[in-house]
C-alpha cells in the first residue's frame, strides 16, 4: 500500500473509533482568529490534533489545534479549530492530509476560511468576501505519484468553487443584511507579509485579495471529489506602497478576523442548514 494512503487510513480509524458509526456531511477548515464557529457546534467528541495519528501541530497565531465532531443547523459536521501552514516548515502531504481523513470519514462539501490581506482598493478591512476563484503560488499538494484511491491524476479546477453554494451564500447574506465581497484570492508561502511591488504584481494578474493558506485544501478536496465553498475575512490592506502608516501585524489579523467571525459564522451556519 502507498504508505502517504497507510498515513492517511490510520488517522481516520483512529478518528471512527472516537466518534462511532456517525458520518460528517460537511467538513470545515476554521482559519486565523475563526474559530468561533467551533463554539456554535453541539460537540459530541473535541480531538487534539496531538492525539490523531500522523496529525502535525498547528504554531500558528489563533489555531487552537482541535478537530470537532458534533452537530451544527442540523448537520453531522466536523471542523478543524486550526489548520496547518506551508510556513511552518511542514510538507504539502501534512498540509492537507486532515482533508483526506475528512473524504474518509465521509466528508461531501468542504467550507474553507482564512484571513487575508485585501489588495482590491474597494476592500476595506473588517469585509467578507466569497472565494470565486484562486491564484496558487504555492506547491500544488498533488505533485508526486498520483493518489488513485482519492482522485484522477489531472483534476479541473474550472469550478473549484461551487457555484451554487457561492449563490445561495449571497442569497443567505442579503437575507441577513450582510455585505459581501467577491473575489480572486491568491495564496504565497509567507510567512513574510508582501513587499509592496508583490502588493501591485498580484493586483496586476487578478488577484483581490492574498493569503498563506487555502488553497492546498480546496485543490485536495476537489481531488476527492468534494464541492467547495471559500471565504476570507479582510483583516489588512496590503500594502501597495512604502509607507509605514500602513504595516501589518499579526495580532491585528487575529483581532480583527474574531470580530468578523460572528457574520461569517451565521453564514456558514445557514448554508450548511440548507444542503
Amino acid at each position: 500500500m502507498d504508505e502517504r494512503v497507510q498515513r492517511i487510513e490510520e488517522a481516520a480509524q483512529y478518528i471512527r473509533l472516537r466518534i462511532g458509526e456517525m458520518q460528517p456531511e460537511v467538513g470545515i477548515v476554521l482559519g486565523s482568529g475563526l474559530g468561533k464557529l467551533a463554539e456554535q457546534i453541539e460537540a459530541t467528541a473535541v480531538i487534539p490534533y496531538s492525539d490523531i495519528p500522523n496529525f502535525v501541530q498547528s504554531t500558528a497565531l489563533g489555531h487552537k489545534g482541535n478537530f470537532i465532531f458534533g452537530y451544527l443547523s442540523g448537520k453531522f459536521v466536523c471542523a478543524m479549530q486550526g489548520r496547518f501552514h506551508y510556513y511552518e516548515g511542514y510538507s504539502m502531504e501534512q498540509v492537507t492530509l486532515p482533508i483526506r481523513v475528512m473524504s474518509l470519514l465521509g466528508v461531501k462539501c468542504l467550507f474553507v476560511s482564512n484571513a487575508c490581506g485585501g489588495l482590491n482598493p474597494e476592500y476595506k478591512v473588517g469585509d467578507l468576501m466569497i472565494i470565486k476563484d484562486h491564484i496558487n503560488l504555492l506547491p500544488n499538494p498533488l505533485i508526486g505519484k498520483n493518489m488513485d484511491e482519492f482522485g484522477t491524476r489531472f483534476p479541473d479546477l474550472t469550478v473549484a468553487y461551487d457555484l451554487d453554494l457561492i449563490e445561495k451564500a449571497e442569497t443567505v447574506a442579503a437575507a441577513l443584511g450582510f455585505e459581501l465581497r467577491k473575489g480572486v484570492y491568491i495564496a504565497n508561502s509567507g510567512p513574510s507579509y508582501e513587499t509592496p511591488a508583490e502588493v501591485r504584481f498580484y493586483s496586476l494578474i487578478g488577484a483581490d485579495a492574498v493569503g498563506m493558506s487555502t488553497v492546498p485544501e480546496v485543490i485536495v478536496g476537489r481531488h476527492c471529489g468534494m464541492r467547495v465553498f471559500g471565504m476570507s475575512v479582510v483583516t489588512n490592506i496590503s500594502n501597495s506602497t512604502n509607507k509605514l502608516e500602513n504595516l501589518n501585524d499579526g495580532d491585528d489579523v487575529v483581532r480583527i478576523a474574531d470580530q468578523a467571525a460572528t457574520r461569517m459564522s451565521l453564514i456558514f451556519s445557514k448554508l450548511i442548514e440548507i444542503l
